[in-house]
């Protein structure tokens, strides 16, 4: 119910902004002189948001077209990986953890065995095996989910922690800051998995809070603890290592772990006289019928995220942003105060606020803040960190609910934008202590 809202509020809000600017137009004469200015771009603004309706509705088939090949090939190794065992004994390990979590889920359920590994494909920068994994895991949740048409709490659950985006290795934003002319691509590792970890953190305490589940259970602490100890030995070794190593280090280590697991599936497989072609060939015909089915719901979030975006809505919001900064200030100043708020992170913000609606928009805002201000300057590094912290929330829920055709999604908008937000004040905090 809540992405219904948001949805048609994307459209309204777009229209409301291409009327004024068309209005502002016709007026421009008498607004001048009240300091408004208003050019030919806003009397075309209507024709350039229904142009983004196309151009996004493009780009929609556009991903799930280049996601046929990656949903065949990992729904294909999945497959493997059932029939040879290896999704079995990874549901064991991580059953005590996830039978906690997903009270709801099956002992050694098959989709306990999926979550890790897309988990695991998320936390190694390797997006195009996450989202295969990912929705592979959300098939089988839904297998087991009483009310098809809405999201369980399992699902929920999952979800909300995928959206969150923890990121051990962003292999992707080192490469961009070195392509951008940055003399220390790694200087931002450490926040982006500081600044990950803690919005994982919220969107799980968040969810929790909703289904009422008990973090503070033994068996969970101790899985936490762990899982912080292993991050505390990963910021240790990297740190360690020269700067211009840890890209690719970084790299190596994320791809030969994913290709091990691969060589693994197989290897057992064998053991147990699996025909494995056969079973490939089985697992990745589905990859067609699964990238077809997000099409829908991607090309409608995908349409209002554009529209929204054309109208010229994200910039007034950035300057609603902006101007409350400069009031608070103003009033500090005004009641005597020689503490400020530093307004200076504003300027890194476009792409916190674009990250949850558009992945490549956000990406395009990082590498603009970087060639306007610099890769290792303030708000380079800020906006490389606040593109590592979050998922592309609204992307993510269209994609993977649309792939099990979840209609009602209940609280999972909310826990999710929870865990976005502190994504972002913790980047911000972090990005402070660290790049000031």
């Amino acid at each position: 119910m809540v992405l219904n809202y948001i949805w048609i509020a994307f459209f309204v809000l777009a229209f409301i902004m291409a009327l004024i600017k068309v209005l502002g137009y016709i007026f421009r004469d008498y607004l001048v002189q009240f300091g408004w200015q208003f050019g030919i771009d806003d009397l075309n603004i209507f024709s350039a948001m229904v142009q983004s309706t196309f151009d996004m509705a493009a780009t929609s088939v556009t991903i799930s077209i280049g996601l046929i090949g990656a949903m065949a090939l990992w729904l294909g190794l999945m497959k493997i990986g059932e029939d040879g065992g290896a999704i079995s004994i990874l549901s064991r390990i991580v059953s005590p953890f996830f039978g906690a979590l997903f009270p709801e889920v099956p002992k050694n359920h098959p989709a306990l065995g999926s979550i890790l590994m897309n988990f695991s494909a998320n936390m190694l920068g390797l997006d195009n095996a996450a989202t295969p994994l990912g929705l592979k895991a959300m098939n089988e949740l839904q297998s087991i989910n009483p009310q098809p048409d809405t999201a369980s709490n399992a699902q929920i659950m999952f979800l909300v922690l995928n959206a969150s985006g923890l990121t051990i290795i962003p292999v992707s934003i080192m490469a961009i800051r070195a392509a951008n002319g940055s003399l220390n691509p790694s200087e931002v590792f450490i926040p982006i998995l500081i600044t990950t970890f803690s919005s994982t953190l919220a969107g799980l305490i968040a969810v929790a809070v909703y289904q009422k589940i008990n973090l503070l259970k033994p068996v969970v602490l101790a899985y936490l603890l762990g899982a912080i100890s292993l991050i505390g030995l990963l910021i240790w070794y990297f740190v360690s290592l020269p700067q211009d190593k840890i890209g690719g280090a970084s790299s190596l280590l994320g791809n030969s772990i994913i290709f091990t697991i691969i060589i693994a599936f197989i290897l057992l497989a064998l053991r147990k006289r699996i025909n494995i072609f056969e079973s490939f060939i089985e697992g990745a015909k589905g990859g067609f019928d699964v990238a077809v089915k997000i099409i829908p719901y991607l090309v409608a979030m995908l349409v209002a995220i554009g529209v929204f975006r054309a109208s010229g809505a994200m910039n007034l919001v950035m300057d609603l942003i902006r101007s409350l900064f400069e009031g608070i200030n103003y009033m500090l100043t005004a009641l005597g105060s020689e503490t400020v708020i530093n307004t200076k992170f504003v300027e890194a913000l476009p792409v916190a606020i674009m990250k949850p609606l558009s992945g490549s928009g956000a990406r395009g805002l990082m590498v603009d803040a970087m060639k306007t201000y610099g890769a290792d300057s303030f708000i380079g590094n800020l906006s490389a960190t606040l593109q590592g912290a979050t998922e592309t929330t609204f992307y993510v829920i269209a994609v993977y609910y649309g792939a099990v055709a979840v209609k009602k999604t209940r609280y999972t908008v909310p826990c999710a934008l929870i865990a976005d937000i502190v994504g972002v004040v913790v980047g911000v905090i972090v990005a402070f202590i660290f790049f000031t």
